[in-house]
């Protein structure tokens, strides 16, 4: 598989490429940000690797324009930790994100993990429907009333998890473990803003009703129209 590590600094890209190349993958790098999405174009990778601060072009702007076009996962890496919740809020999509300063075995790690979420993601599935709500995983695609969603994947997991049982509470923990190998990826606050520009997508085709309902304490269901 392979791995496009964007990293402005050599040594660190040097030693990125050497663990993941260890670890079976194959690996290109890019250390300015105005080569990355024509190498994206020429070489579409299986994951982007990609620091938030780079010269010709910053990370959450690539992240942006990744996510807009492809549904190649993105791990962010960052020594800005208030940009966190952002790194993995809806606009940006980001799949996952790694602090500075990192251990190379937990960058492997984080890579291999996101990929084995990526391949169940495509795997093949049917499509289902319910209340006026259709996912078809296989096709990686979701319309509510006939009208497409336009959802980043972590999205596209947690519409999926809530529409397996709709009307069912899924407790913080189980939409946390439905998104995430590890709960330690992701703040309490980065799941609030998942469900909430979530929301906002489904009321954008359903303005008059709630189909996300939160119970406090407990956690989140989906209703559709009474099912």
């Amino acid at each position: 598989m392979r791995i496009l590590v964007v990293e402005d600094e050599p040594k660190l890209a040097e030693v990125l490429r050497t663990y993941l190349q260890a670890s079976g993958y194959e690996v290109r790098c890019a250390g300015d940000g105005l080569e990355v999405m024509p190498l994206i174009a020429d070489w579409p990778p299986d994951l982007v690797l990609l620091d938030l601060m780079l010269p010709g072009r910053d990370g959450l702007d690539l992240c942006r324009d990744i996510r807009a076009r492809t549904a190649i996962p993105v791990i962010m890496v960052t020594a800005r930790t208030e940009e966190i919740d952002r790194l993995l809020g809806l606009e940006l999509g980001a799949d996952d994100y790694i602090c500075k300063p990192y251990s190379p075995r937990e960058v492997v790690a984080r890579v291999k993990a996101v990929l084995r979420r990526s391949a169940a993601d495509l795997a093949p599935a049917r499509a289902r429907e319910t209340g006026g709500l259709e996912i078809d995983e296989g096709a990686w695609s979701a319309r509510l009333d006939g009208v497409p969603l336009d959802l980043t994947p972590v999205e596209f997991r947690l519409l999926a998890l809530l529409a397996s049982q709709p009307g069912r509470i899924f407790s913080r923990d189980q939409v946390l473990d439905g998104l995430y190998d590890d709960r330690r990826v992701v703040t309490d606050r980065a799941v609030d803003s998942h469900v909430k520009n979530l929301r906002r997508k489904l009321a954008a085709v359903r303005p008059d009703e709630e189909l996300i309902r939160s119970v406090y304490g407990v956690g989140y269901r989906l209703d559709l129209g009474g099912v």
